[in-house]
Parts: C-alpha cells; structure tokens; sequence
C-alpha cells in the first residue's frame, strides 16, 4: 500500500492541503533552537517537505515511490531524496529532528519508535503531524459517512490521538507533547472528489467501488451545492530522545 499514491502523485500534490506553520514555530519552541540537520519520513511529494525546509536546517526526504520521488525532486532541488524505506534507510550521521507527515502509520508498528530512537542524535527530537479530514456541517457528514459505509463496512478509522498513545506507550521517549491545530477549507465538487481519490481505503477499492463511491459522493455534492466546506484537524506530536545534544 505505501507505493499505491504514486499512481495519482500528481493529483495528490495538487488537492491535499499543506500544513499550518504553526506546526514549524511548535517544532522550534519545543526544541528550543532550530535544528541543525532534518530527516523526513514518507516524504511523498513534499506537503511537508516545504514547511520543514523553512526550519533552515539541510533536509533529507525518504519517499520509497519513485513516482513521488521523483516529484519531489522536482520541486525541491536543496533538498536531499533517498529513495527507500524508512526500515532500509541508514543515516550518514545522526539528525536532531526526524520529522514523519501523515505517513507514521506506513511504518512498521513493532519497531518504527525505536528505530527512530536509534537513528536520532542525542537530545534530538520526533515530530509526526498528521491531518484529519472531518465535514463542518453535521448533516452533510453524516451523509458522507452512510455512503461510504455502505459502500464498505469495514473502512479502518484511527482514534484522533492515536500518535501520541504510540509514541507513549513505546516508553523510550520524553517530554511527549500533543498540539492541535484547526482550518476550514472549502472544497469544490471535482476538488473533494479528486481528493478522495488519494486516501488509500480508496485506492484498496476495485474500480467499479471506486467508481460507485464517486458517484454517490459527486451527487451528494449537488445536493450539497456543489461544495464542501472541511473541519481540518491537524495533529502535532513531539517526543524527545534523552542526552545532551552534541
């Protein structure tokens, strides 16, 4: 599944939202300085890769799809691509921040907190943030919510604070913290169901529940007016790997 988005990198790169920079000046105030070299887990096409490299600190970005790497590449030439898993990836010298962007649970459950543990420099800091893409309109959610239960039953839905009860109960970090941040943006029909198209329960889907849910989403978006407006909920977790910094 992490090499599926490759087959719609570029509509990705177009209709998901970026991140807040309140997630870059968080990053900083818990750090207490900015960071002297950066590694990005599951870059993808850089959604976060952009908001990081505003850190000023040099950048590695691991993305194991070619497709997204290579657009990542692309748009951030100052930053450094390596083409491989997380699981793969051996640092040529431990960062002070590993950084991961709605891509944490891509990474093996039983060893990517002490993995990164171990790749950090000491006193070094994990920052995973991550988005949730909820309705405003309580009516309209639950509108969307029917249709693609019905379509399929047995679509995964994380807990919000999933993150942080990961990164604590793998008890290696301290000084874990959650932030919350919040936007609304409004979505055209052919936007949100673009967007649709880059989330993976429905890429997992066959063509025709692929076509199916389009279909009933693009109706529902009539109905709605032919627009949406998100409650854009976006996770910031930071744990900090005990020592003194070098």
């Amino acid at each position: 599944m992490t090499l599926v988005f490759g087959e719609v990198a570029s509509i990705y790169d177009d209709v998901r939202p970026g991140y807040p920079d309140e997630v870059r000046q968080a990053i900083i105030a818990y750090a207490g300085k900015p960071p002297r070299a950066i590694v990005e887990l599951g870059a993808g096409t850089g959604k976060a890769t952009e908001l990081l490299l505003r850190l000023g600190a040099p950048l590695t970005a691991v993305e194991p799809d070619p497709r997204m790497a290579d657009l990542l590449r692309g748009k951030f030439p100052q930053a450094t691509v390596e083409e491989t898993t997380f699981e793969q990836w051996v640092p040529a010298e431990p960062p002070d921040l590993i950084a991961c962007a709605t891509a944490w649970h891509w990474m093996d459950a039983e060893t990517r907190n002490h993995r990164a543990f171990d790749r950090l420099a000491p006193g070094g800091a994990l920052a995973i943030f991550y988005h949730r893409y909820n309705v405003l309109d309580p009516a309209q959610s639950d509108a969307i919510d029917e249709l693609l239960t019905r379509i399929d039953p047995d679509v995964p839905d994380k807990d919000e604070h999933w993150v942080l009860d990961d990164v604590t109960a793998a008890g290696i970090w301290s000084d874990v913290r959650e932030w919350r941040f919040h936007a609304h943006p409004v979505f055209g029909k052919e936007r949100y169901l673009a967007l649709m198209q880059t989330f993976s329960p429905f890429r997992r889907h066959s063509a025709e529940l692929r076509k199916r849910t389009l279909d009933g989403l693009g109706a529902l978006l009539d109905d709605f007016g032919g627009e949406i407006t998100l409650e854009l909920r976006t996770t910031l977790v930071l744990g900090r790997k005990p020592g003194a910094p070098d």
